[in-house]
């Protein structure tokens, strides 16, 4: 029974993922102000209780049920901290509609009102973003990370519609442990290096070549235990620690009808011809890395 729910899901996953490739929206540059209050105008109608208050952080509309301030606290000090910072180093696009951020106030509540609002079960304890609804739907007492991570793929989807699911996962995944340095955001170590670890130990890990030119439906099939990320991930990260990131992200973006997977552009950031080597050596950091 659980395998076959696994294989649903995941080919719902799929669906969902094609769906947005096969129907790309048009590119937005932004919302007027009578937009954003026609759509919170009828927001308001799909609210179950007062115990919800609502806060407008552009592009994104705020909507919990735990104290007002709380509520427009995680607004300002969680979403917004990220957009501001996510844009100013990557995004010239916001996503191309309004999208809601409800934020339910531990998992009892997560899950009765994800029931009573949406008419959908979540499949995860900590929060997922439903196409159908155009929401991000998070059980925000199990922490931020998950939200973080969640405002990432929007905004890819607009300012980097051909972005390959190893990136997209692997930046968004980066930001769900963050903190700001400098005033710029910075991702962490985090949970996933445990499990990357263990593959670089055994010997098991695919080469940067094999990720880097994996399809959506590859990624995603290979994450059972979150391998994909994992390694996209620290990816990610190295080139953070490198001051590579944001270099890899606009020449990769710029490049990606002549280089779609990203492997040209990565070695041509990193200033390498001997992929195994670099390989090698970036194993031997990675294992050095701790956490927490």
């Amino acid at each position: 029974m659980k395998t076959k729910m696994i294989i649903k899901l995941f080919a719902l996953l799929v669906f969902s993922l094609l769906a947005d490739k096969i129907n790309p929206e048009p590119l937005s540059h932004g919302h007027n102000d009578a937009a954003y209050t026609q759509h919170i105008k009828e927001l308001k109608t799909k609210i179950p209780d007062s115990s919800f208050s609502v806060v407008l952080v552009k592009p994104f509309v705020v909507v919990g049920n735990e104290p007002a301030s709380m509520v427009k606290y995680r607004a300002e000090k969680t979403v917004k901290w990220a957009v501001d910072k996510l844009k100013a180093d990557y995004f010239e696009n916001d996503p191309c509609s309004i999208i809601d951020i409800w934020l339910f106030d531990g998992e009892k509540n997560y899950r009765r009102y994800t029931r009573q609002i949406f008419n959908d079960e979540p499949t995860t304890p900590f929060g997922y973003f439903s196409h159908q609804h155009n929401a991000l739907i998070m059980n925000i007492a199990t922490g931020g990370g998950t939200l973080v991570h969640e405002i990432v793929h929007p905004f890819i989807a607009a300012d980097f519609p051909d972005c390959p699911a190893w990136f997209n996962e692997g930046l968004a995944s980066l930001y769900e442990q963050s903190s700001e340095k400098n005033g710029k955001i910075r991702g962490l170590t985090n949970w996933r290096l445990k499990g990357l670890k263990e593959k670089i130990k055994d010997g098991t890990l695919p080469t940067f070549k094999d990720l880097t030119h994996t399809t959506t439906f590859e990624f995603y099939r290979g994450c059972a235990g979150g391998d994909n990320y994992a390694q996209a991930r620290y990816l990610c990260y190295y080139l953070q620690e490198k001051n590579l990131l944001r270099k890899f992200y606009h020449e990769f973006k710029s490049q990606s009808k002549e280089d779609p997977t990203g492997y040209k552009t990565l070695l041509k950031v990193l200033k390498i011809d001997d992929i195994k080597q670099f390989e090698n050596d970036w194993q031997k950091w990675v294992l050095k890395l701790t956490f927490p």
